[in-house]
């Protein structure tokens, strides 16, 4: 796998809300760090944490692949989504630190637009570690 063929299975999984397909790009013990000092390791984890996909609807993933190596690279990824539920709307506030979206329960939920940058890097054939940084806020109207 290069970085072109999981950047290809990256969308795919983040399209289709597919936690299987997301776990199936990484190694047995493959690691995806989301945040700097978060880290899922191993597929069950992986799968796991990709379960909150389900949470977003009407999704698009578009990436450029910026620099590649024989064993890995970086790319830019921008995703927007809509917040299908509460659920997620509030893991979001959570992780942003902030809510910076003014509204009160029941009341419309955003389109979310995220936009980073993802550094990988493969071993026998598949994701051996994924490192991503980035930031999300509320689409504007």
């Amino acid at each position: 796998m290069n970085l072109e063929q999981f950047m290809q299975g990256y969308k795919s999984a983040w399209e289709q809300r597919d936690d299987s397909m997301f776990a199936a790009l990484f190694a047995a013990e493959g690691e995806y760090r989301n945040t700097p000092f978060a880290v899922q390791r191993g597929r069950a984890q992986l799968a796991e944490y990709w379960r909150r996909v389900k949470l977003q609807e009407d999704v698009h993933v578009t990436y450029e692949v910026l620099a590649t190596t024989s064993a890995g690279g970086i790319a830019h990824w921008h995703v927007t989504y809509q917040v299908a539920s509460e659920e997620l709307f509030q893991i979001w506030a959570r992780s942003a630190g902030t809510n910076l979206v003014a509204r009160k329960l029941g009341e419309p939920l955003p389109r979310m637009v995220l936009d980073g940058v993802l550094k990988a890097e493969f071993e026998g054939g598949l994701c051996k570690t994924c490192q991503i940084w980035w930031h999300a806020m509320p689409q504007a109207s």
